[in-house]
């Protein structure tokens, strides 16, 4: 006759322990949240369920690419990665802007056409690169007497309060190359990109008012009914930069510099580590993959 025995839970659990890796590399894709994105990949690990997580950097809506995740214990860890570099691919659409700072905010178009060679666009660049001080996106997470910007924003009470600073360190930016995009063509990129926002009713998501979805919608189509047929430009970078740096105010700042508006036209995410610079070498020295 076959015995039958049960595994003590606590058994159980220490082998579920000394198995799972100190952390997860997630795709994020466009249009997710970090938590969709860490609730897919735990529905397909359902061993992991009860395991703690935490993230190492967060990645906004419009954006996609790696997501670093820290499991069990590692968790204690958090604030050994929460400085670690980034590596981006983002694309700078000039001549519009919004004000999110990417396709995900309320359009506006002041007419200007700007074409840019990889001359005039050197100094502008290396303008970026080091320390500097820039305010908090006022679309962002970032607290001020216990409230998100974001909400002053939604509310218009920004005038309320002072938006405040932050260092942003960008070691590098490489012009990988331009094209350009009719006015048409253009329309049907932004509708492409902004198709991946899915609707909600949650709850949760009434705070950020879902995104302002249909007046984010409403104003690109009315700024696209009177546009001109031309091309728009739109610049390839490759940028390495610190923790806490935003691809977002980035594309702005570039079209400021540039005697224009930009936007982010999309971000991605490509590398996480750390970034290390010996004389005029420059190399990374760690990074955290799949």
């Amino acid at each position: 006759m076959p015995i039958s025995y049960t595994i003590p839970t606590s058994l159980f659990r220490m082998s579920i322990s000394s198995t799972i890796p100190p952390y997860v590399v997630l795709h994020k894709k466009r249009g997710e949240t970090p938590l969709e994105t860490l609730e897919a990949w735990k529905s397909q690990h359902s061993a992991l369920a009860g395991i703690p997580t935490s993230y190492a950097g967060r990645l906004d809506p419009m954006a996609e690419g790696k997501l670093l995740v820290l499991l069990g214990d590692e968790c204690k860890k958090q604030d050994q990665y929460t400085k670690l570099d980034k590596e981006y691919e983002i694309e700078v659409l000039l001549d519009m802007k919004t004000d999110t700072g990417d396709v995900l905010g309320i359009g506006e178009y002041g007419g200007k056409v700007t074409f840019p060679d990889r001359a005039a666009l050197r100094p502008v660049l290396s303008h970026e690169l080091g320390p500097r001080s820039h305010r908090y996106p006022i679309f962002s997470s970032k607290t001020v007497n216990g409230k998100p910007l974001f909400l002053y924003a939604l509310e218009g009470t920004l005038s309320e309060i002072t938006i405040p600073e932050h260092i942003e360190t960008i070691y590098r930016i490489i012009h990988e190359n331009s094209y350009r995009l009719s006015t048409i063509e253009l329309k049907k990129r932004l509708d492409e990109l902004l198709a991946h926002i899915p609707r909600s009713d949650e709850p949760s998501k009434i705070l950020g008012a879902d995104f302002r979805q249909d007046a984010v919608r409403a104003r690109w189509n009315e700024i696209f009914k009177t546009l001109p047929n031309r091309q728009f430009e739109i610049l390839k970078l490759r940028v390495i930069c610190a923790s806490g740096s935003y691809m977002r105010t980035l594309a702005e700042r570039i079209g400021t510099s540039l005697g224009t508006t930009g936007l982010a036209l999309s971000i991605n995410r490509t590398k996480i580590g750390k970034f290390t610079s010996l004389g005029p070498v420059n190399f990374w020295s760690k990074q955290y993959t799949a």
